[in-house]
């Protein structure tokens, strides 16, 4: 798979992982503690996708990098709060499992991403 087709497939992957998140949080109790964790991990994931379509769009390369380093650090934010909920919500925590794997994975394939752009020449 060239680096074309995996940022495609990444682009769906995140898509589909942000709803997945939304759609967790949605069965979640809305306990006073869970309203926060429910508002935090909902941003984070839903500011992967963003800049994940945002750095589909970018013009250079140092941009899709910085777009790509945001999607990253959003990615490990929301994986935290899917820590803390499945921590703190002991029913869901099975459900979880693999949503949270899935989450881990595409901070390696995003890291790989940013990796191999920075390490390209230009023509």
């Amino acid at each position: 798979m060239n680096n074309e087709q995996k940022i495609q497939d990444i682009h769906e992957r995140i898509y589909q992982f942000v709803i997945r998140v939304i759609n967790l949080v949605k069965q979640l109790p809305k306990t006073p503690e869970n309203i926060i964790l429910i508002q935090q991990v909902t941003r984070s994931a839903t500011s992967m996708g963003a800049n994940d379509q945002e750095a589909d769009g970018t013009d250079s390369r140092k941009d899709f990098v910085a777009k790509y380093a945001i999607v990253r650090k959003e990615s490990k934010e929301t994986n935290y709060w899917l820590r803390v909920i499945a921590d703190t919500n002991d029913p869901f925590r099975p459900r979880m499992q693999n949503l949270m794997q899935e989450g881990k994975e595409i901070v390696k394939i995003v890291s790989s991403i940013i990796i191999k752009t920075k390490g390209k020449k230009i023509n």
